[in-house]
């Protein structure tokens, strides 16, 4: 990891993704397992990751902060992770791992590091997360980084769970 990282935990680094790495997201999203709680309910082309990776390319020009490559302690790929704007007026907490990665707390500690970063850069006075209604995984993720639930919010024709949290909400250690 070099002077691309936007932000280090013990066991994960969040850095700015490169204009080659669509076949890295798109292998992310390859999967049933990785895409059944995602909108559209399929494994992505090549297309769509190339799409996707340029909006987050757009966003962190624009806004100064987007869904970033996570890496392991040994430099390989475990996912994406960051905060980026949902629907223009707020910002969204969102993540997606490797199934290998599934299991070991990466995205507890993804999460958490993302949400004290917002916070110390004052990027806004909270953000949102949302989930699929049966991925329980995360919405157990979003409470135990401190989120609290709020009224369900309609995605793509779904209702799905959706959590926020303010600085003052925020847990000192989550």
């Amino acid at each position: 990891m070099s002077e691309r990282v936007i932000l280090k935990t013990p066991r994960l680094g969040f850095v700015m993704w490169d204009e080659g790495d669509a076949s890295l997201v798109q292998q992310l999203h390859s999967t049933m397992a990785t895409t059944r709680y995602l909108p559209g309910n399929a494994p992505w082309s090549l297309e769509k990751a190339e799409e996707q990776l340029r909006r987050w390319f757009e966003e962190q020009a624009r806004d100064g902060t987007t869904k970033y490559k996570l890496l392991a302690e040994d430099g390989s790929f475990v996912g994406r992770a960051g905060i980026s704007r949902f629907r223009s007026e707020q910002f969204e907490l969102g993540y997606s791992l490797i199934e290998e990665a599934w299991g070991k707390g990466l995205a507890t500690e993804a999460a958490s590091a993302l949400a004290g970063w917002f916070f110390e850069r004052r990027l806004a006075p909270g953000f949102i997360a949302f989930t699929h209604p049966e991925n329980v995984a995360s919405q157990r993720v979003l409470r135990k980084i401190g989120m609290r639930e709020r009224a369900p919010i309609l995605i793509d024709g779904e209702l799905d769970v959706a959590f926020e949290m303010t600085a003052e909400m925020r847990p000192e250690n989550p």
